[in-house]
């Protein structure tokens, strides 16, 4: 296998790989095993989660403070497994675009800025163990997940664009078009859906920080909130990032009307979400080209279900399948919007640059037709008929 193809095909397995290290993280998180090993990066001092009743006796010994849980030692120690082989996949990216650097078309900042990212994650998913999934560093590792899914997929574009145009520069002396036409353009489209996916980016935010501080059952009725449509409710408490480093922030620290606020943020930005963007997909599935109404179409159908996705945790008190399907919902939203972003985007450009019309050629009484400058003396015949007259 050459090393393009090497590459191509190293970018696509490393994004499915970080999808299901992000589907793995949110299940070790919403199942309660985020300190089923309570040190880094091992698990009880072993590279095995303990099974051996020996083994499991002498880790409850060196942490009498969390006991062993076979089950959720073994569902952290996955994720960490998958983490891991991810870190390796992404190095091996670098050091090969790294080393093929000056070959045209080849991606360099992109590949070496991921790898920087997921060593950031290590420290992150380090620190979620050892600050006992603090909500402020939780919050933050969900987001390293979701940036790193989204460089990667950006590279699948670059990438997948470079194998069907590949670059190839325009000769010195390529002759100018002599005509050229204008397209209609839409300026605005391209700042109104980088604008629809930071309120994206934000509600994701919020539900992250919704689940790391245990607010997901804090309102459990809709349309209302505890029988109010607006009830009690610390807004102030309820965004508080840093609260010191010696708390288990397991199963939560903040009161109910803490709790509460933090549920209604979510529930206010999923109604502003689901506007902004519905209205942008169902705009563009009326006025756009037929590529931008296929992704427009993806966005729409991936927003409604995630809308769907997210009354469900509500009406049926957040079961695992469907909290980890509204993440892994949320990550391929945030995809879809970016790709439509890059495709308006790419659009307008093209519309705001002139498009070659090449010129036809002359007809047979055309090419016999000639245009006297300004200043000189009709043909000669034109002058014998006038003298014959």
């Amino acid at each position: 296998m050459d090393t393009p193809r090497l590459f191509f095909v190293g970018v696509r397995f490393a994004f499915v790989l970080t999808l299901v290290v992000i589907v793995l993280g949110v299940y070790v998180r919403l199942s309660d095993a985020g300190l089923g090993c309570p040190d880094w990066p091992g698990c009880y001092g072993r590279l095995l989660a303990p099974t051996q009743p020996e083994v499991v006796e002498q880790a409850n010994l060196a942490f009498p403070e969390r006991p062993v849980d076979v089950a959720k030692a073994w569902k952290e120690m996955v994720h960490r497994y998958a983490a891991g082989l991810l870190g390796l996949v992404v190095l091996a990216l670098a050091i090969l675009a790294w080393r093929t650097r000056h070959r045209p078309g080849q991606p360099v900042a992109g590949p070496i800025l991921l790898l920087a990212l997921i060593v950031f994650q290590s420290l992150l998913g380090m620190w979620t163990v050892t600050l006992q999934l603090k909500p402020v560093v939780v919050m933050a590792h969900l987001f390293g997940g979701f940036a790193t899914l989204l460089l990667l997929w950006h590279l699948i574009l670059v990438t997948r664009d470079l194998r069907r145009h590949p670059a190839t520069p325009e000769p010195r002396w390529a002759a100018p078009q002599a005509r050229t036409t204008r397209r209609p353009r839409r300026r605005w489209l391209p700042h109104v859906a980088a604008l629809a996916t930071l309120v994206l980016v934000a509600q994701i935010a919020l539900g992250g920080w919704t689940s790391a501080n245990y607010a997901a059952l804090a309102c459990p009725d809709l349309p209302q909130c505890q029988g109010q449509w607006w009830p009690q409710a610390d807004f102030r408490e309820a965004f508080v990032l840093w609260r010191g480093t010696d708390t288990d922030y397991e199963f939560g620290v903040l009161e109910a009307p803490a709790r509460t606020a933090i549920h209604m943020a979510h529930r206010i930005g999923a109604v502003t979400t689901v506007a902004l963007l519905g209205g942008l997909t169902v705009f563009l599935l009326w006025r756009g080209d037929r590529r931008t109404r296929v992704l427009a179409g993806v966005a729409l159908v991936l927003l409604l279900a995630q809308a769907g996705l997210g009354i469900s945790n509500v009406l049926y008190q957040v079961p695992l399948p469907v909290a980890v399907a509204h993440n892994a919902m949320a990550a391929l939203l945030l995809l879809a919007m970016f790709t439509l972003w890059r495709e308006l985007k790419r659009t307008e450009s093209m519309a705001g640059a002139s498009v070659p019309t090449p010129d036809l050629p002359p007809s047979g009484r055309e090419s016999r037709m000639e245009v006297p400058a300004a200043g000189s003396a009709p043909p000669l015949h034109k002058q014998n008929r006038g003298w014959t007259r």
